[in-house]
């Protein structure tokens, strides 16, 4: 398992994102490193965790939930031979590009140590949005990426450091339950009534996904009782 490609995005302006100033940092590509690593602080206030890396909607994006992005190459070479053209390392806006790493079927909560410093904590999954759709220019993006389910892991940053394309990635830590990131994005999205079952990794959540699955688990207690 390693860090095949380290990926940021410089801030451009953009017709299909309405972000404040029109800016988005979701065209990414890869650079050699070492880069910096750090924890943002909260959403809304902290942008991302990797330097250079802009994060311009502060909204939806960034935070110490959501500080980076991973995204498994095989799961890119999947959409290469689906949308039938080539698709490089950054393409979807991940930082972390990966070999080897199951990454949509990681347990929220995950550690994974990238090189020899830094530890990141998997806290969810990617959902998709009209700035991504934009980017890749396919009609209908949004839905076809949610129907397929690997949405990619947001992940916090634990251990501060610097890491470069072609490091080591190695599982440090599983939490003990059952909860991946592809089915909290299936509970998110399209199969809410998994939302309850997913609380029991709640101390790990991405804070904007833990607040829909509160949300909705205690709608459903006000029902029934």
């Amino acid at each position: 398992m390693k860090l095949l490609s380290l990926n940021v995005g410089r801030a451009k302006h953009a017709d299909y994102t309405d972000a404040e100033g029109g800016l988005t940092g979701v065209d990414k590509r890869p650079v050699d490193g070492p880069v910096r690593v750090f924890a943002p602080g909260p959403k809304g206030v902290g942008a991302g965790g990797v330097e250079g890396d802009a994060v311009c909607d502060l909204r939806f994006h960034g935070g110490e939930g959501r500080a980076v992005y991973a995204f498994a190459r095989e799961d890119l070479d999947d959409w290469e031979h689906r949308l039938g053209r080539p698709l490089a390392d950054g393409s979807f806006a991940e930082n972390l590009t990966t070999s080897g790493v199951d990454v949509s079927g990681a347990l929220v909560g995950e550690r994974w140590r990238v090189g020899p410093d830094v530890v990141l904590e998997v806290t969810g999954g990617r959902i998709p949005c009209r700035t991504f759709q934009g980017h890749l220019g396919e009609k209908g993006w949004v839905r076809r990426f949610t129907r397929a389910g690997a949405p990619g892991a947001l992940l916090r940053v634990i251990e501060t450091g610097e890491f470069s394309a072609g490091d080591p990635i190695e599982v440090v830590h599983r939490p003990d339950h059952d909860i991946t990131v592809a089915l909290l994005f299936r509970a998110v999205t399209t199969e809410r009534e998994l939302l309850p079952r997913t609380l029991v990794a709640a101390e790990w959540m991405e804070p904007g996904l833990l607040a829909v699955a509160r949300e909705y688990s205690e709608q459903g207690t006000g029902r029934r009782s």
